[in-house]
């Protein structure tokens, strides 16, 4: 390998193993069981990148889990919040336990019954 090869190889290593990553979980209240808001929800974490999960609850709420890069979880929030499936109506978005984590702890995004 060449040395200017090595060192881009280097400082691209150093970039992703720097990104900092967070863990976040939701709940969302409204209209958000039957308007499909699991598949959306899961279908928008996949094209961010993210990994977590989504749930129907009995009560009527969505609950789940969002684990990637900060900036990637927090657009993911902001559409947990603000945009959710065509079909959806949110109420209020809570988010607890968020925190910085130093590898995801969930592989892949999907939907749990």
């Amino acid at each position: 390998m060449f040395p200017s090869a090595r060192l881009l190889l280097f400082c691209l290593l150093n970039v992703v193993m720097s990104e900092k990553l967070a863990s976040v979980d939701f709940e969302i209240f409204g209209n958000v069981q039957g308007v499909c808001f699991r598949m959306y929800t899961e279908d928008h974490g996949q094209s961010l990148g993210l990994s977590g999960w989504v749930k129907n609850t009995r009560t009527g709420t969505v609950i789940g889990q969002v684990q990637g890069p900060v900036d990637k979880v927090d657009k993911m929030k902001y559409w947990l919040q603000n945009v959710g499936s065509p079909s959806s109506r949110i109420d209020r978005a809570v988010f607890s336990n968020q925190r910085h984590i130093s590898k995801l702890e969930i592989h892949g995004f999907n939907t749990r019954y």
